[in-house]
């Protein structure tokens, strides 16, 4: 369902349309529109292409934005990626564009009048965000969170709000509020989540870029079962003040969430990054982010780790077959592959993971609940494993200090290893996008994995790498199955090397197979 302030999309463009077709192409020009018909299929090229024609005035941003409303009104119905739309709200930014820049001949920002939607966990001025929540059904912010105020500072229009699972609790999809969020490549398949609405918005065209959020692989497992771009970027280069959970108006956020960009290249990721990366406001008189220019200017000069596969984790033929095929193209590109050099033990590390993240999960647990798990921890022995989320989420601050303190023992085996290799290549899952299981409750969920039954929530373990030591991971797509499912590989890069992540997935997307669009792509 989606939730509408105006008529319906088609009408409206239509009459735009005939309303352009009507005023003479001097006029046009002079109100800062384009002299002939836009593409009409510029809404479903990548972000840069569409500023460069906003920036050259060969397209309005209201123009833009209504093949956008179009596209969304025809091919979203059968997706549920946008749960709530804001036209009218989206039509008047566009237009206080169009008119800035007629007036002024200088775009508002980078991303001058472009389309995007947002992820209905970031809260949003005067929009309803409820992050899947019916708690949250009614919610409707007075302050944009931190990186919204600068997506609208840099000047992008804000179409509406992607689909989330409640508080962005679960590995894919659905809620009471919205329902189903269905993997544009098979509707039988789950998107992913917690940023599942926000990967298929990007895959299906019904934007260019997104901002999704990472805390346990919420942002990166999305796009790899869709088959979109998404960096986790180093931790604390985007501000998190604003996204839900925590509850609306705390002013922190877990010191495992990462916010970061969605995009279907690599040149798109790098360009929504420079907007994003920034201190926050409180910071900001003082402090500014400058990322290192990329190691490495070509891929001969690389020297990438290759982490195929892991018995602690393992994949499936599919995703073999897909780093084989990764490592054969390094190798034949003429790059340093080392494939045996592991930098941590990935066991210990998810141990670990599990450990902070079940821990930072516990700030908003009611009193009384919070009172019940310290209980039921001091019935359960330390070193029993069926203790883990139990003593985890109760543990002592001096425990949590010393839990910290392995955590910064760890990305001090990573920098160790970051010294030798420029990046590491992983799985980004042990598999492509597995079966949508909405309708069955999370301790019956599995995974199959060359025909063994697995945890449910070892889709993440290979994300998990990255997500509690700060550092910058990309997930690409690289290949597909037979079924035609995108297969993906995850790139991890030393701490504030984002743009060597991101530069070496340009240099590999140029010699791999062009990514699988959806259907809904072209609607």
């Amino acid at each position: 369902m989606i939730l509408r302030r105006t008529l319906i999309v088609a009408c409206t463009a239509v009459a735009a349309a005939a309303a352009m077709a009507s005023t003479p192409a001097a006029a046009r020009n002079r109100a800062g529109g384009a002299s002939r018909p836009p593409r009409a299929d510029l809404h479903l090229a990548p972000a840069r292409e569409q500023l460069g024609a906003l920036r050259r005035r060969t397209v309005t941003s209201r123009a833009l934005l209504e093949q956008t409303l179009a596209h969304i009104d025809r091919t979203n119905p059968g997706l549920g990626a946008v749960v709530t739309l804001d036209a009218d709200g989206a039509r008047a930014a566009a237009d206080a564009a169009d008119r800035h820049l007629a007036a002024t001949g200088k775009p508002l920002g980078a991303l001058h009048g472009l389309p995007i939607t947002l992820k209905d966990a970031l809260e949003t001025k005067g929009l309803r965000t409820t992050c899947g929540s019916p708690d949250l059904s009614d919610h409707v912010p007075d302050r944009d969170a931190d990186t919204v105020a600068r997506l609208r500072a840099a000047g992008a229009v804000i179409v509406g709000k992607t689909n989330v699972p409640v508080m962005c609790q679960d590995l894919q999809t659905s809620n009471p509020l919205f329902g189903r969020t269905r993997n544009p490549h098979d509707a039988a398949k789950t998107a992913g989540g917690s940023s599942g609405g926000p990967a298929v918005a990007v895959a299906a065209g019904l934007t260019s870029l997104e901002v999704g959020s990472d805390l346990a692989g919420s942002l990166r497992l999305p796009a790899a079962y869709c088959g979109v771009y998404a960096l986790r970027p180093s931790g604390g280069i985007v501000p998190t003040r604003g996204h839900i959970p925590r509850p609306p108006g705390w002013l922190t956020s877990s010191d495992m969430l990462t916010l970061g960009p969605i995009a279907r290249d690599a040149e798109d990721l790098d360009l929504l990054l420079d907007v994003l990366a920034a201190p926050s406001p409180a910071d900001a008189p003082a402090w500014r982010i400058d990322l290192p220019a990329p190691r490495r200017s070509r891929l001969p000069e690389y020297r990438v780790g290759l982490w195929q596969d892991d018995p602690y984790c393992h994949v499936d033929a599919d995703t073999r077959g897909l780093m084989e095929r990764v490592a054969a193209l390094l190798r034949s590109a003429g790059a340093t592959v080392d494939d045996t050099t592991r930098p941590v033990d990935l066991a210990g590390s998810d141990r670990l993971f599990q450990r902070l993240m079940y821990a930072t999960a516990s700030a908003t647990a009611p009193d009384a609940g919070f009172a019940e798990d310290v209980a039921a921890a001091d019935k359960i022995p330390a070193d029993d494993p069926a203790g883990l989320f139990l003593h985890s989420r109760t543990m002592r601050h001096r425990d949590w200090l010393r839990a910290n303190e392995e955590r910064e023992e760890l990305r001090g085996r990573w920098a160790g290893y970051f010294a030798t290799h420029d990046l590491l290549i992983t799985p980004a899952a042990p598999t492509a996008a597995v079966d949508d299981q909405t309708d069955t409750p999370v301790p019956g969920r599995y995974i199959t994995v060359d025909g063994v039954r697995r945890p449910y929530f070892d889709q993440t373990a290979w994300l998990n790498l990255a997500g509690h030591v700060s550092l910058p991971a990309l997930v690409m797509p690289a290949g597909r199955t037979a079924e035609g499912l995108p297969l993906a590989v995850q790139i991890i890069g030393p701490y504030l090397a984002d743009r060597t992540v991101v530069a070496l997935a340009g240099q590999l997307a140029r010699r791999l197979p062009d990514p699988v669009r959806p259907p809904a792509f072209t609607g």
